[in-house]
């Protein structure tokens, strides 16, 4: 079983930053990709961005050129750091981990992070 925990949400004003934390604990020795999620209150969950084991970035077209995903494999923690913050940036975040197991790869989730931009 993998745990996630996430850190790093709250209140910024637009146009400020702030950086997610994701650290994985448990067995997580063959992880393939990490990733950010989030949601908007009456709105679907959708990708923001991901990493795979690799270091391969994905990002979504809303967000790219103003966030960025790292990972620190040796951790097993990703980062997102968020730039240039927007009011519709607003939304619960959640971590995701994909890893691969015996006879299937299983998905893992944190709880979520609330990320308020507002003035």
């Amino acid at each position: 079983q993998v745990q996630l925990v996430e850190s790093g949400g709250g209140l910024v004003q637009p146009g400020g930053s702030l950086r997610l934390s994701c650290a994985a604990s448990g067995s997580s020795s063959s992880i393939i990709a990490m990733g950010w999620y989030r949601q908007a209150p009456g709105k679907e969950r959708e990708l923001v961005a991901t990493i795979t084991n690799g270091g391969r970035t994905n990002y979504a077209s809303s967000v790219k050129g103003r966030f960025t995903i790292s990972r620190d494999n040796a951790k097993n923690t990703a980062f997102l750091q968020m730039n240039s913050l927007k009011p519709e940036d607003t939304a619960v975040y959640y971590c995701n981990l994909e890893a691969a197991g015996w006879r299937r790869d299983y998905t893992y989730w944190g709880q979520g992070t609330q990320v308020t931009v507002s003035s």
